[in-house]
Formats: structure tokens, sequence, C-alpha cells
């Protein structure tokens, strides 16, 4: 799955790290060119690893170019021409989330570093990239944009990116492209853990908890009306079968089971998961049956069922 793309902020904004850097970084005060030789893009980072000083986006019709502001070993800054200099907030928050992401997640190639990009444009939205996308030079990307102003570090301005950085896991953990389950989640409903799990992986426990108060009763309309994704499926799962160690061993039992196929970039899942493929691989992650959960959360259909028992059949490998 390619995530290149902007989310618009109606629906962006229903989704809604500090600390400091651990490694020595360098930061840039000074805007980009307007135009930049194609002689002076770098699409590989150079040896020693210091990420390009400036970043060219070739995706969709976007050709904008990017300057880095910042980096250390874990993540690289960039901006676009339209962003404050000032802002100086996105380095050691970033470098928190993908430190933490990455001790729950594995690393994710051998680069192992996020791309994080910040503009003022028009609009407001994200978009992502991960290690297999031709678009963004196999790099994995967090890409956010804001008709307002990122200076400080707080609500959307912190969510959104967030929120992207979650599309990085579900789109490449474990060392394979694609996301099984994103036809029965959706775009939002396992970032939403996602958010909050890493607020608390780094100690921002208040963030953690505007979290779960703005999605306990948030209800979608799928797979059925009304599920209420967060407080009757994620929520329970993950405060009762080890937290951040259940939603990790989900991705990676998808990695080890399900049906994948080689691509020049590496390897990719075959096909997306139905509900109760969905309901088996989630058990698994648990340790437990979580039919009865899964009852509370969407109901329980005869299609429902039968897709769990023909799971337990061709993923036996999978156990609870």
């Amino acid at each position: 799955m390619n995530y290149s793309k902007y989310y618009p902020l109606s629906l962006i904004a229903l989704i809604f790290f500090f600390g400091s850097a651990s490694n020595s970084c360098s930061k840039s005060t000074k805007t980009g060119p307007a135009e930049i030789p194609v002689s002076s893009l770098d699409t590989i980072t150079p040896t020693g690893g210091v990420p390009p000083l400036f970043w060219q986006e070739r995706w969709l019709d976007h050709r904008q170019y990017l300057t880095r502001v910042a980096y250390n070993e874990h993540v690289a800054v960039y901006y676009d021409n339209n962003m404050e200099r000032t802002i100086t907030w996105p380095l050691d928050f970033m470098t928190d989330v993908w430190k933490y992401t990455k001790s729950v997640y594995g690393d994710f190639g051998n680069e192992n570093r996020l791309y994080c990009v910040f503009h003022r444009r028009n609009y407001s939205g994200g978009r992502t990239g991960n290690i297999f996308d031709e678009a963004d030079d196999y790099r994995s990307l967090a890409d956010v944009a804001t008709d307002g102003s990122f200076e400080k570090p707080e609500g959307w301005n912190i969510d959104a990116i967030v929120h992207e950085v979650a599309h990085v896991v579900e789109g490449s953990a474990y060392g394979v492209h694609e996301s099984p389950a994103y036809t029965v989640w959706g775009d939002s409903k396992w970032a939403e853990i996602y958010q909050y799990d890493v607020y608390m992986g780094i100690g921002k426990t208040a963030e953690a908890e505007r979290m779960k108060s703005l999605y306990m009763e948030q209800a979608d309309n799928f797979p059925v009306e009304g599920t209420k994704w967060f407080k009757n499926w994620f929520w329970p799962i993950y405060n009762n079968y080890g937290k951040s160690k259940v939603l990790a061993n989900y991705f990676k039992l998808l990695s080890i089971h399900f049906p994948k196929k080689n691509i020049p970039s590496g390897v990719e899942y075959t096909r997306r998961m139905n509900l109760g493929e969905f309901i088996h691989f989630y058990s698994g992650a648990a340790g437990v049956n979580l039919k009865a959960q899964a009852t509370t959360a969407f109901g329980w259909s005869s299609t429902t069922d039968a897709q769990f028992n023909k799971a337990r059949q061709d993923f036996p490998g999978i156990t609870y």
C-alpha cells in the first residue's frame, strides 16, 4: 500500500514527543533555494549516514523542494520554504517517537531513520511513505501540512504526524510491505491505539489520556453501524493482553503466516484480510480466543463465523 496522499482536514482533525536527542545533530536556520539544480539533489543517503541537504518531492503532482533543518541517527527533519526556521521542537519530539516505535516494532530498513516533513500550505493534512515506496526514495516518511502554525508541540501539531508514523508501522513492520487489515480497520482505527501507546511510551501521559477521552465514545459505521473500535476492541485487548506487546505481536504473526510475494523492493503481502481472519490473528497476538470481544465490538454474523472458522483452518500456526 502506498499512503502517498494528503488527508483533508475534515478527516485528520478527528484523529487527534518531547525530550532531548541522545545523539549529536546538525541544524540549519537557512531556507532552501526556490530552485535547486538536479545535480544537487540526493536521493540516496550519502556515506556516513548524513541525509541529503535538499530533497525534491516526486509523488503524484507534487514537486516541491525541501530543506533539511535538523537530523540525528534516528530522524531527519525537512521544511518547505514557508516553514519558520525558528521552530525547532520536531527533532527532539520525533526522535522520542521513532526511538520508542523501534523499541516496540523493531527496525525499519537498513538506514532505520524516519524522515519527517513539515509544510505550511493553504490546507492541513498528512501523508506517509515507507521503505518500499519508490516515490519517497524508499524512506520511512511522515509528512504533514498545516494552514496554521507548527509553533507549539501540542494538539493537532503532534497528533497528525504521530498518526502518519502509525501508517509507516502498519505498512512496513517486520520487513513486509502493505497492510492486510487496512480494509478492516480503515485509515485511523489502528492509528488511535498507536497514538495512545506512543504517548504513554514516551512519558506524555496527559496527551495519552487526551487521546483516550477523545476516542472512547467515538463510533464508526464499519464493519457495522455504531462500532466503537477503541472502546470495545483495541482498548480492552491492549489493556488486558500486554499493551504494546500485543500490538507488535499482531504484526509479527502477520509477517510470518500471512501470504506474501517478492517485489522489486522486498516482500509484500499478496492480499487483504477479511474480518474473521483479522479476529483470528489478533487472537493469536493476545493468546486468547477473542470471539467474545469481537462480538461485543462488531457483532457476530454467520459470515463472520464462517470466515473465522476458515481462518483457523487456513492458518493453523496461529494458536491461542
